[in-house]
């Protein structure tokens, strides 16, 4: 099964905006889209969209310290690439 485009998980981002997601050790966080930054209410430290696309390359990723020499803030972007309303079970 071929992934979709990255632009195509974005826009599932935006959609689910507001939203509890969950890290990998289970710690709830929502976050808000500014611009092409995504801000987790846990932290109000900017992700670019930049970050999700790195990290969307190399999906499924067992967790966030595979990606954490790569992309900031890796045990947000971890969770949202991999909950099912994003991944929709593409991976």
């Amino acid at each position: 099964m071929s992934k979709p485009p990255f632009e195509e998980i974005w826009r599932r981002i935006l959609r689910h905006e507001g939203e509890t997601f969950y890290t990998k050790t289970r710690l709830p966080f929502t976050y808000r889209i500014e611009g092409n930054a995504l801000i987790p209410d846990r932290t109000e430290y900017p992700l670019h969209k930049s970050n999700f696309e790195k990290a969307y390359l190399l999906v499924p990723i067992g967790g966030p310290g595979e990606i954490n020499q790569i992309v900031r803030g890796p045990a947000y972007v971890w969770a949202i690439l991999h909950d099912p309303r994003i991944s929709e079970g593409n991976w």
